[in-house]
């Protein structure tokens, strides 16, 4: 598939610095004219810019899923808890795939009655002996590398009614919206944030700036957002003209 083709192929690149074109012919196995278009399109979104025989990363490398859960960790943990006491008796919640929403019920009361929406492998396993919280799952086919449950059909989405969200992203940035470095996870993640809900996005600092290839929600599509550092003023004036409430923890 030709999406996946290239989300692939941008990881790559920003994994690798700098590439050849013959390096992306072998690789995935294409054409240097099919590799040139799908290049063009990595150029116009501005990751990439073309050097001599091949091409550059301009953006900073993204941290691989399966290498996410020990990185950032403390800073993780804050946002997640303080996440999780936006929380209010009787509430349906959607907790998103990720490696920041999977601590939001470490040390949730039990004085809380709710309901937990999620296709997150480590949210199931953290709620599941917890009486005050009843667990809806979503999803048919595990996939292991995001420790997601995906496979998802819009109708089986379309009849919950879910008071909050809690979002995770690979990336966000007031051009590029929130993005998510996985096709099937990205189904998930843009019908959630569709439907009329409260929606939080839980992001450490160094996801802001950056970017991958698919874009589930523009940045003003957020009501709240808890991070870990200060962001640059520009995001803070963007968030005051958007109204969209910043929480440092």
């Amino acid at each position: 598939m030709k999406l996946v083709r290239i989300q692939e192929m941008e990881n790559y690149i920003l994994a690798n610095g700098t590439v050849s074109i013959d390096d992306l012919c072998e690789r995935f196995d294409v054409s240097k004219n099919t590799v040139r278009r799908d290049l063009n399109r990595l150029t116009e979104k501005g990751v990439i810019e073309k050097v001599y025989g091949g091409v550059t990363a301009t953006e900073k490398q993204l941290i691989p899923f399966e290498n996410r859960h020990h990185v950032y960790n403390d800073e993780k943990v804050r946002i997640a808890l303080h996440a999780a006491s936006f929380i209010e008796d009787q509430d349906f919640v959607y907790i998103d795939s990720g490696t920041t929403t999977k601590w939001m019920f470490d040390h949730f009361p039990e004085d809380k009655f709710i309901t937990v929406l999620t296709n997150n492998l480590d949210v199931i396993n953290a709620v599941s002996d917890k009486e005050n919280i009843e667990l809806f799952v979503l999803g048919n086919h595990y996939q292991a590398k995001t420790r997601s449950f995906v496979n998802i059909s819009s109708f089986s989405l379309n009849k919950y009614n879910v008071d909050k969200a809690f979002m995770a992203c690979t990336g966000a940035s007031i051009s590029k919206g929130l993005t998510n470095a996985d096709l099937h996870e990205y189904e998930v993640k843009k019908s959630i944030v569709q439907k009329e809900n409260e929606l939080f996005l839980l992001a450490d600092a160094s996801k802001f700036g950056q970017s991958t290839m698919l874009t589930y929600a523009p940045l003003s599509r957020v009501d709240h957002i808890i991070t870990s550092a200060p962001l640059d003023e520009s995001y803070k004036t963007f968030f005051q003209e958007e109204n969209i409430v910043l929480h440092t923890v």
